[in-house]
């Protein structure tokens, strides 16, 4: 079996809402600085970024 697919990256504003998820978790003080962390992120491990639309977003490699 293969994973295809997994979490490369977590980017988020509140800590209370992620952990323990093996991933890196990148927290940033405004939506602003989230945006940006994202983007480059994504940009480097040639991920894609998905909001979770809770304050979280999360790169995955597909």
């Amino acid at each position: 079996m293969e994973l295809n697919k997994f979490i490369l990256a977590i980017i988020a504003l509140e800590p209370e809402k992620v952990g323990g998820c093996g991933a890196p978790i990148f927290y940033a003080v405004n939506k602003e600085e989230q945006d940006k962390i994202a983007t480059t992120m994504a940009r480097i491990t040639e991920g894609v970024v998905h909001d979770l639309e809770n304050g979280t977003y999360i790169i995955v490699k597909h």
